[in-house]
């Protein structure tokens, strides 16, 4: 499916179509960000689908998804692009060997033939525009958060021994942001905004019934409402909708469809949404039960 502008009262079913079930207000956002050329940051606490967002806008579209994974003390180098030394290395002895000046052998190896791109730079070079996700930008220090800024705004990056490269095309831009540390001021500025919060039972119900078109719909309900208790419960590592797809297929597997029914199943299955060994000591077998009633 080629790149295209999705119109706002369609989008939800586009994404629903590839098993992404988006709320009106998500939807909205992502119409606002193709129609205005614009980024999107979109917070949420890990574990509520923020990556899933582009990687399902990429199959909207069609489009490439290229990703860039945020961490602490990324520098614009490992972003943009770096030189391919070794091969570097071995075009010039090769070309010592035979003479060549100083000057043509720099200008031979410092060419496209040796250049590696990276995320910001690949992105800026298609000519189809693809999604670039930045995921977890909050990880990134400010100086590299001030060096994004920049190419978000022209499109272009300058390679001193290169020349300046230009934007083939605009990607849409997805940011994702955990709140580890607060974003300055100029790059909200520069964005588009959407806080992704845990969906509620129904959506979440939905989910499930998208990704995993055998469930039952009422147990689909019942998983719902079981981890929506589950994430009231003060835990250290709040379950993800990740996870609550793992353990749907799990108890799936096992032939589970009550959780009132099989609550030795369900307690022991709860390895696949409780991550931490605090977790498991503070959900016992009576917090299971009384949890698994509720939501019956």
């Amino acid at each position: 499916m080629p790149s295209e502008r999705i119109p706002r009262e369609t989008i939800a079913a586009r994404l629903a179509e590839t098993g992404y079930v988006a709320d009106r207000e998500l939807a909205t956002a992502l119409w606002m960000m193709d129609t205005l050329k614009r980024p999107l940051l979109i917070e949420g606490e890990a574990g509520v689908g923020k990556t899933e967002v582009a990687k399902a806008l990429a199959l909207v579209h069609g489009a490439e998804l290229i990703r860039m994974q945020c961490y602490e003390g990324l520098d614009a180098n490992s972003a943009l692009y770096e030189w391919n030394y070794q091969r570097q290395l071995i075009a010039i002895k090769a070309r010592e060997r035979s003479g060549e000046s100083p000057e043509s052998i720099e200008a031979r190896i410092f060419s496209e033939d040796y250049l590696l791109e990276r995320p910001l730079l690949k992105a800026i070079r298609r000519k189809e525009p693809p999604v670039l996700l930045i995921d977890e930008v909050d990880r990134a220090d400010e100086e590299f958060e001030a060096f994004l800024l920049e190419l978000l705004s022209d499109f272009q990056i300058t390679i001193p021994e290169f020349g300046t490269v230009s934007a083939l095309s605009i990607p849409r831009v997805v940011l994702t942001s955990n709140g580890t540390r607060e974003l300055s001021d100029a790059l909200r500025r520069r964005c588009l905004y959407h806080y992704l919060d845990f969906p509620d039972v129904d959506r979440e119900a939905a989910i499930l019934r998208a990704r995993q078109p055998g469930i039952d719909a009422s147990f689909a309900l019942q998983v719902a409402r079981m981890v929506a208790g589950l994430r009231k419960e003060e835990l250290r590592k709040t379950p993800g909708i990740a996870e609550t797809l793992d353990w749907a297929a799990t108890l799936a597997g096992l032939g589970v469809s009550d959780l009132t029914a099989e609550l030795e199943i369900v307690h022991a299955t709860l390895l696949a949404l409780l991550k931490t060994h605090e977790d498991r000591a503070r959900v016992t077998p009576e917090v299971t039960a009384r949890l698994a009633g509720r939501a019956a």
